[in-house]
C-alpha cells in the first residue's frame, strides 16, 4: 500500500532550503532533512513524484549508516524523538526525516566507481581513462574495473552539473592529509557496502559520499549507497558489453528521451506506468538489501 505523494513539506518557524529531493530546515545545532517524493532528471525537478520514494530513500541510508558503523551525522530517523512542536503533521514526516548533527561540509563529492558506465563509459572510449586515471585497454562498457578508483568532483551550484577534478586538484581545494582521508575512507565504505550488496543480488557499479568535519573529525553525511546516490545493478542481469538494467530512474530518463520534451522547457507529467514501475525498482531495492519488506 502506498502513501500520499509528499512534494513539499512546511514546518512553521523554520529556516529552510529545498534542494532537488530534499527540504532542510536548520535547528540550530542540528539540522532535519526531510526526503520528499520529488524525483529529477536531466536536471529538471519533474512535477510528478514517485510515492513512498523519499521513505526508502531515507531508510536505506539509515540501515547503511547503521550497518557499516562508519562515524556519521545521523541522530535518529525517529519522528517522535524530534523537537518539531506541536503543529507538525508526523504522518507526512514519519520514515522520510533524518535528524543530524551540523557539520562544515566538505565542498567535494567522494565518487567511487567499479564499473565502467555513464560518463566514466564515454570518456574512456575516447582517451582510454576515467577523470584522467588511465585503465587497461580493450574494456567494454559496464566492465569491471581491475580496482575501484576514486574520481572526486566539485559539489555544484543548484543546477550545475557537479565537474571532476583530479586528486592533485583535490588536495589544492582540502589539503593532502584531508584527501588522502576521503580517498582511503571512501573507497573502503564502496569495498564494504559492494560485498555486502552482490550477497543480496546488487551490483553497486559507482556511488557517490559526502563528508563533513565536526570536533576535528571526518563524518560520513548526506545519503549512504542508495538508488539515488549510486548505480545499482541486479546481478542476476550484469552482462558486460552494454548499458545495464537499473534500480533507480531508468524508467523515468527512458521514458523521457522517448518523448518529444525539448530539456529546455519545464518537464511533462508522468504516466502512472512510468510511476509505478519506477517505485518498484526503489522498493525492490530496499527489500533486497536491507531483507526487510518495505512498510511492514
Amino acid at each position: 500500500m502506498t502513501t500520499a505523494v509528499v512534494l513539499e513539506t512546511s514546518l512553521a518557524g523554520l529556516p529552510v532550503r529545498r534542494g532537488k529531493v530534499r527540504d532542510i530546515y536548520d535547528l540550530g545545532e542540528q539540522l532535519l532533512l526531510v526526503s520528499t517524493d520529488r524525483i529529477s532528471a536531466f536536471d529538471w525537478v519533474l512535477p510528478t513524484g514517485i510515492p513512498d520514494k523519499g521513505r526508502i530513500l531515507t531508510q536505506i541510508a539509515a540501515f547503511w549508516f547503521d550497518l557499516l558503523r562508519e562515524p556519521n551525522h545521523l541522530i535518529t530517523t525517529d519522528v517522535d524523538q524530534m523537537n518539531l512542536g506541536d503543529d507538525a503533521d508526523r504522518t507526512a514526516l514519519a520514515g522520510r526525516s533524518t535528524l543530524c548533527r551540523k557539520t562544515d561540509v566538505l565542498p567535494i563529492e567522494c565518487v567511487v566507481r567499479g564499473y565502467l558506465a555513464g560518463s566514466g563509459w564515454k570518456e574512456y572510449q575516447q582517451s582510454g581513462t576515467v577523470c584522467g586515471i588511465e585503465l587497461p585497454p580493450g574494456l567494454t562498457e559496464s566492465a569491471q574495473l581491475p580496482e575501484p578508483i576514486f574520481t572526486p568532483a566539485t559539489k555544484a551550484e543548484r543546477g550545475d552539473h557537479d565537474e571532476n577534478i583530479s586528486f592533485e586538484q583535490t588536495v589544492d581545494i582540502v589539503g593532502k592529509d584531508v584527501a588522502e582521508e576521503l580517498r582511503r575512507r571512501s573507497v573502503d565504505i564502496f569495498n564494504r557496502g559492494s560485498d555486502y550488496a552482490r550477497q543480496r543480488g546488487i551490483l553497486i557499479a559507482d556511488t557517490k559520499f559526502e563528508f563533513g568535519a565536526v570536533d576535528d573529525e571526518l563524518i560520513l553525511i548526506d545519503e549512504v549507497l542508495t538508488p539515488d546516490s549510486s548505480r545499482f545493478w541486479p546481478t542476476d542481469e550484469y552482462e558486460p558489453g552494454r548499458g545495464q538494467p537499473s534500480f533507480d530512474k531508468q524508467f523515468v530518463r527512458d521514458w523521457l528521451l522517448a518523448s518529444d520534451w525539448d530539456r529546455a522547457s519545464p518537464p511533462p507529467p508522468l504516466p502512472d506506468d512510468i510511476v509505478a514501475k519506477t517505485r518498484e525498482k526503489y522498493v525492490e531495492a530496499y527489500e533486497r538489501l536491507t531483507d526487510r519488506e518495505f512498510g511492514a
